[in-house]
């Protein structure tokens, strides 16, 4: 079904679908944050860059904060796909939790999607990673990880709160770092000395 907006504005080419016209608003987004930040990003910017009102823009996303975790959102099944990807080679669960923190502390601020929302003022990608919904889709990767939880004496309901604790443990890593720079290394032991009695294998098993 075509988007019926009486079309003026986009630039002369108005979207056919009301899926095309987030898609739009959203690369618009992306656009105005690289080039201003999040701080300096208002919704005029977005409106201008994509050449409608600022009301067609909050006829798709009610809030700027929506907008933005629209954009966040846009590069995250990338990103968790390489992140899958990384932890293949990582089967035990130590070292699965230990690289999926490294991996994220490391690559999240290079993401130039999700990486531009960690520097805004309001924190506002840090309080959406530890919401119940965060929290969720975090376990939800863990469960999905070719892991063996079982030997550690995870169970499936205590990889909520396992997940809950490495979102906090990588918000914390990512906006205060230590006074001397770690290195990929340094957190990998870091953490690992840390987790690792809690993640240690099971009596009885090997």
């Amino acid at each position: 079904m075509g988007v019926s907006m009486g079309h003026h504005g986009w630039g002369g080419d108005p979207p056919a679908t009301e899926e095309l016209a987030r898609a739009r608003i959203l690369e618009a987004t992306h656009r105005c944050l690289e080039r201003s930040g999040v701080a300096k990003t208002t919704f005029s910017d977005v409106a201008a860059e994509v050449g409608v009102t600022r009301q067609t823009v909050y006829r798709y996303f009610p809030s700027l904060g929506d907008l933005l975790n629209a954009v966040a959102a846009s590069g995250t099944h990338a990103f968790v796909e390489r992140m899958r990807q990384h932890l293949a080679t990582y089967p035990t669960p130590l070292a699965a939790v230990v690289e999926a923190i490294v991996f994220c502390v490391e690559e999240l601020p290079r993401e130039p999607r999700i990486g531009l929302l960690l520097q805004a003022e309001d924190d506002l990608f840090g309080r959406g990673a530890t919401s119940p919904a965060g929290v969720g889709l975090a376990a939800q990767f863990l469960r999905s990880l070719a892991v063996d939880w079982a030997s550690v004496d995870v169970t499936d309901e205590d990889l909520d709160g396992l997940a809950e604790l490495m979102l906090r443990l990588i918000g914390s890593l990512m906006q205060y770092p230590a006074s001397t720079p770690r290195s990929p290394d340094d957190v990998r032991t870091y953490v690992g000395r840390w987790l690792g009695p809690a993640l240690a294998p099971a009596r009885g098993t090997s």
